[in-house]
């Protein structure tokens, strides 16, 4: 299925769980955001707890030293707790990131190939909600990794 990207409105997410939300944006049934498109990333695989967002780092993603930008790593690391925590709410609560760190391991070139920032929850409860995810290339190798903080509130 061909993605889409847009936002889908509070009044459709709100009749659905987390994990259906996330579930749509990985099948395609539901659009992408649009930072999505911008950075040139997906939302792969979803199910309760876990998240998996893949890119293919591009020349379009360098810094000046020529490594892709750290702050690409950290919106794919964001992206991929933040839906983690998402994929465990029930329908009519939301999440948003209240903090979060990342430690970058690894340079990530276009020579790097596809990368995977994976997503999983540590623990969630009514207010708060943690993940911890890390970013791997082809071969497995740690590239980067992180942890946050989400706070949980009705939508």
């Amino acid at each position: 299925m061909t993605k889409t990207y847009g936002t889908v409105s509070a009044e459709q997410k709100k009749q659905m769980s987390g994990l259906e939300f996330v579930q749509g944006l990985a099948s395609g049934a539901l659009p992408l955001n649009t930072i999505a498109r911008t950075l040139g990333y997906d939302v792969a695989e979803a199910e309760k707890g876990r998240v998996v967002v893949t890119l293919v780092p591009s020349e379009a993603h360098l810094n000046p030293a020529g490594t892709v930008h750290g702050g690409l790593t950290a919106t794919l690391l964001d992206s991929c707790m933040g839906l983690a925590v998402q994929s465990t709410l029930d329908a009519g609560i939301s999440q948003t990131t209240l903090e979060f760190k990342i430690s970058l391991v690894r340079p990530i070139t276009p020579d790097t190939g596809p990368i995977r920032a994976e997503g999983q929850v540590l623990n969630c409860g009514r207010r708060v909600g943690t993940a911890e995810g890390k970013v791997t290339d082809g071969k497995g190798r740690l590239l980067a990794h992180g942890t946050t903080t989400c706070l949980i509130f009705p939508s």
